[in-house]
C-alpha cells in the first residue's frame, strides 16, 4: 500500500494507453539508441564486471602498429640509439600483448606495460611507440577507476627515465650515449599530462553515461509499475461494479424466478447488458497492453456518462440523485478519475449500505472539481464503503493528479466520499505530455 501511493505521486498518463520504454536517446546517434549511451565498446553488459572476452582484433592492430612504427623510428634513430635486435623485439611484442587483459586486470596491466617501457628504454632501443602502450594501458585503468594506479605507474615511467637518461645512461647502452637534454623530459612529461587528462574526460563521461543509463532503466521500471497500477485500478473498478450489479440481479431473478417470471425476465436482461458492458471495457484495457502506443478504439469514459452509472445503479435497486454540473470542458485524465471514483463509490454503496438512495454532488471552481457522494447507511458489514482496492484505486487516482479523497462514516450513520481533484493542474500536466 505504502509502496503503490508513494509510486502513484509522480505524474503518470492514467486514461491513455501504456508507454513502454522511455524518451531517453531517441533521437541521438544509432550507437546512442542501442546502446543504452556511450559508444558500443564502451558499454559493459554487466555493469562495472570485466568483459568476459579478450580485445583481440584491438590489440592485434597495436602490435602490429608498434612492431612496424618502432622499425621506423629506430631508422632514424641509428647513430643515437641502439639498434633493434630479437630481445627488443620480444620486449615490444609482451608490452603489447599485454593489453589483451587490460580489461581483467587494469592496473597489472598499467603496471606492466610502464615496466616493459622502462626495460626497453633502459637498454637503450629507439623511442616511438613503445610509449603507446603504456598510454592505453594507463588509460583504460583510469577509465575503470584505478587513476592512483595509474598516475603512479605513469610516474615511475617518468621517474625511471630521467634516472637513465641523466645518471645511469653512462653504464648502459649504446656506449659513449650522452646525457639527455631536459627539454626532452619536458616533452615527456607534456605527453604524460595529455594521456592523464585525456583519460580522466574519459573516465567522467562514462560516468555519465552510466549514471544516464541507470535512470533511464529506473525510469522504465517506474513507468511500468504505474501502468501495471492502472491497468490494475481499470480491472478493479469496470469489474468491481459490473459484477455488484450482476449479482444483486442474480439474487432478484432468483428470487422472482417462479413467482414473477416478468419480473426475472428484466433482472437477466440487466445482467446481459452489464455483462457485455464490462466485457467491453476490459477488452479496451486489455486491446492496450497488446498493441502498446496505439490509441485506443473507444474514448475513456467521463462524467458524461453519469447518467448510464445511474441507469445501471437503479437497476441494481440504487436510487442515484445528481447534483451540480461539472466543468464543460476536463482534462481526459481527471474526467476519467472523476468518472471512476464516482463509480467506485457508488459501487461501495450497492455492495455495503443498506441504503438504497444516494447522492452525488459535482462542484467546481478554483482549478478545482470536487466530488461528494453520500448515503444513508446503515452499513451491511465490518467494511462500510468498502475497505479493500476500491479506496486504495480511489486514492491513487487523485494522488496521481495531485489531489485528494477523503472517506469514512457520517455523523448521522451515513457514508461519505470527498474528492477534491486540481482540474488546472492535471490539464497542464498533461499538456505537457
Amino acid at each position: 500500500m505504502a509502496e503503490q501511493e508513494a509510486r502513484a505521486d509522480g505524474p503518470s498518463a492514467w486514461g491513455g494507453p501504456p508507454v513502454w520504454g522511455g524518451p531517453s536517446a531517441w533521437g541521438g546517434p544509432p550507437w546512442r539508441r542501442r546502446h543504452g549511451g556511450g559508444p558500443p565498446w564502451w558499454n559493459r553488459p554487466d555493469g562495472d564486471e570485466p568483459r568476459s572476452r579478450l580485445p583481440w582484433r584491438s590489440t592485434l592492430l597495436l602490435t602490429v602498429f608498434v612492431l612496424v612504427g618502432s622499425n621506423a623510428a629506430a631508422g632514424f634513430q641509428t647513430d643515437e640509439r641502439a639498434a633493434l635486435d630479437p630481445f627488443a623485439r620480444v620486449l615490444l611484442l609482451v608490452g603489447a600483448l599485454q593489453l589483451l587483459w587490460r580489461w581483467r586486470y587494469p592496473v597489472a596491466v598499467a603496471f606492466g606495460t610502464a615496466t616493459t617501457a622502462m626495460v626497453y628504454l633502459g637498454a637503450g632501443y629507439p623511442y616511438g611507440p613503445v610509449f603507446l602502450t603504456v598510454a592505453v594501458g594507463c588509460f583504460n585503468a583510469i577509465v575503470a577507476g584505478h587513476r592512483r594506479a595509474a598516475w603512479t605507474a605513469m610516474g615511475a615511467l617518468w621517474a625511471g627515465h630521467v634516472l637513465v637518461a641523466h645518471w645511469l645512461y653512462r653504464w648502459l647502452p649504446p656506449g659513449g650515449d650522452d646525457a639527455a637534454s631536459w627539454g626532452q623530459e619536458v616533452a615527456v612529461v607534456t605527453w604524460g599530462v595529455a594521456i592523464v587528462a585525456l583519460s580522466e574526460l574519459a573516465r567522467t563521461r562514462r560516468e555519465q553515461w552510466a549514471r544516464e543509463r541507470a535512470e533511464r532503466a529506473q525510469a522504465a521500471r517506474r513507468r511500468a509499475d504505474e501502468e501495471r497500477l492502472r491497468i490494475a485500478r481499470e480491472l478493479h473498478d469496470v469489474l468491481a461494479h459490473s459484477i455488484s450489479v450482476i449479482n444483486v440481479q442474480a439474487g432478484v431473478g432468483l428470487a422472482l424466478l417462479d413467482s414473477d417470471p416478468e419480473q426475472a425476465r428484466t433482472a437477466l436482461t440487466t445482467i446481459k447488458a452489464a455483462s457485455k458492458e464490462a466485457l467491453g471495457e476490459v477488452r479496451q484495457v486489455l486491446d492496450t497492453l497488446r498493441t502498446p502506443g496505439d490509441a485506443p478504439r473507444t474514448p475513456a469514459p467521463g462524467l458524461d456518462r453519469l447518467p448510464e452509472l445511474v441507469e445501471q445503479a437503479a437497476s441494481a435497486g440504487l436510487t442515484v440523485e445528481i447534483e451540480g454540473e461539472a466543468p464543460p470542458r476536463l482534462p481526459p485524465g481527471a474526467d476519467l478519475a472523476a468518472f471512476r471514483i464516482v463509480q467506485e463509490a457508488l459501487t461501495n454503496v450497492v455492495r455495503h449500505s443498506g441504503s438504497r438512495h444516494a447522492r452525488v454532488r459535482l462542484g467546481h471552481g478554483g482549478g478545482e472539481l470536487r466530488l461528494r457522494i453520500d448515503d444513508d447507511g446503515p452499513a451491511t458489514g465490518d467494511d462500510a464503503g468498502g475497505g479493500g482496492n476500491g479506496l486504495v484505486g480511489m486514492r491513487e487516482r487523485a494522488a496521481a493528479l495531485g489531489g485528494t479523497i477523503e472517506a469514512g462514516p457520517r455523523a448521522d450513520g451515513g457514508f461519505r466520499v470527498l474528492a477534491v481533484l486540481p482540474v488546472r493542474a492535471s490539464r497542464e500536466v498533461e499538456e505537457d505530455r
